[in-house]
């Protein structure tokens, strides 16, 4: 078997310890007897060849280039394959299994890649791009989103004055968990207790699993029934078949610290489950799997209560030529008041535009608020009563502005309910869903330039048949 000049090269440069980059792909414009080139087989006029051209891959290889370590291994992919498909997924609400099997049969999604020919298999695989966005994480997935503004600003669909004045608003970006209730948590963490048991080979003295399946069931039934008194007797069972197995775990691991560590956390998670009550203050765990979700009440009517974290969104004051844009999209974990958050929001947006903000218009809900000292009476607060003038109420008209963006971004862009795990995949989907609804907006910009560029087409040759001479 012979080995190519170039394999050894990349393995010894690799074993070297040579700073191991993307290999960034660059068009050759080389033809290949067996493969077809995407740009002889596509409309080159499509909205999403002509976003591809328009944006800078060089800016995105750049400010993502800098996570890569100097450890030998394997080459990572190319930058532009992956944050085209991370803009592909959010502007179009794919899951990760249905974009792969796109990128397969679309050549448009393939030349938005960077690929030259058209490809029949995967380059890549799933999970590479769970490792990705795990790679870049919040802070270098905010280049995506400076991106997509800079290239509104260089296709003419918006101007730099118009990011300078904002609205702000805060939402509510549900987790992927089922409704809590404290039958079914206290069930659940027990019987995830039995089942590490199992896998670590630690011997119980009763698992409960028939008895407290059955309970589960009474109880629920006798909650349905509204019979509170059996109901909550069997929430009590369930309590006490839970403690029972807490116990029996401590006693059984007690002089081993590797089961120790082992059950540290899901032993930690169930204790919590079973002291905490309904009605006291303080943090509760709501999921199982996704503990750090927390319980947020809105003051809708037919939604009191939303389990997830609290996001805050900006979008500019005046619409933009290419639509209501999102200038900013970050998660803020902890439920803060919505008016604290202007300390951390506002030097984010200012840092993402590279302007100072002149106005940055809030609802009621912002009172109070603790703005940075330069720039608390540029925040116009709705139903404020002192200094309001016929312009400031002009402003105000405009702040249920970023109510239609916030639905956009949560029924189309994978805001709405996320499905990303711990608190970084929280952040990671606040952004990248603003990233996905800003492209959208794009592609429908160069949709209407392509129409107004072919209805013009079309009467000029109307009229030159008209003038031609019979």
């Amino acid at each position: 078997m012979q080995v190519s000049p170039r394999f050894c090269g990349d393995f010894l440069q690799n074993a070297r310890g040579f700073r191991m980059q993307p290999r960034e792909r660059r068009d050759g414009g080389q033809r290949d007897l067996f493969k077809s080139r995407l740009d002889q087989i596509v409309n080159l006029n499509h909205a999403l060849v002509k976003l591809s051209k328009a944006i800078d891959w060089g800016f995105l290889e750049k400010k993502f280039g800098v996570v890569y370590d100097d450890d030998p291994g394997r080459p990572p992919l190319p930058t532009r394959l992956m944050a085209g498909l991370a803009i592909l997924k959010h502007t179009h609400n794919l899951s990760d299994e249905v974009l792969c099997e796109r990128w397969v049969e679309n050549p448009y999604y393939q030349l938005f890649c960077g690929e030259e020919f058209f490809q029949h298999t995967l380059p890549f695989d799933r999970s590479s791009i769970t490792r990705w966005r795990q790679r870049m994480g919040e802070d270098k997935l905010i280049a995506l989103m400076q991106e997509s503004l800079a290239t509104a600003v260089r296709v003419e669909a918006a101007k730099p004055a118009d990011f300078k004045a904002v609205i702000v608003d805060t939402t509510v970006q549900e987790k992927a968990i089922a409704f809590p209730t404290d039958a079914k948590l206290m069930h659940r963490a027990r019987e995830r207790l039995v089942m590490l048991a199992r896998r670590h080979g630690v011997k119980l003295r009763q698992s409960y699993e028939r008895v407290g399946k059955q309970t589960l069931i009474k109880q629920q039934r006798y909650a349905h029934a509204k019979q509170f008194k059996r109901a909550n007797k069997a929430l009590r069972r369930i309590r006490t078949m839970l403690g029972a197995t807490i116990r029996d775990i401590t006693r059984k691991i007690a002089d081993q610290p590797d089961l120790q560590a082992a059950f540290g956390l899901s032993l930690s998670l169930a204790r919590r489950v079973k002291d905490q009550r309904r009605g006291e203050r303080g943090s509760k765990v709501y999921s199982l799997h996704a503990p750090e979700v927390e319980c947020i009440g809105k003051g809708k009517a037919h939604k009191p209560y939303e389990f997830g974290v609290k996001v805050s969104i900006a979008t500019p004051l005046n619409r933009c030529k290419g639509g209501q844009f999102m200038v900013h999209a970050k998660a803020m974990p902890g439920n803060p008041y919505d008016g604290h958050t202007l300390a951390t929001v506002i030097p984010d947006i200012e840092a993402m535009v590279g302007a100072k903000l002149d106005k940055i218009v809030t609802d009621a809900g912002y009172r109070g608020h603790n703005a940075p000292k330069d720039q608390q009476f540029k925040v116009y607060v709705a139903n404020q009563k002192r200094g309001l003038t016929k312009t400031i109420k002009r402003y105000l008209k405009r702040r249920s502005a970023v109510e239609p963006v916030i639905g956009h971004g949560k029924n189309e862009h994978r805001m709405g309910r996320n499905y990303l795990a711990h608190a970084t995949g929280d952040a990671i989907n606040a952004v990248l869903a603003a990233i996905g609804y800003n492209f959208s907006l794009l592609l429908n910009w160069f949709k209407l330039l392509c129409a107004l560029i072919l209805a013009a087409l079309t009467a000029m040759a109307i009229d030159q048949n008209r003038s031609a001479p019979a």
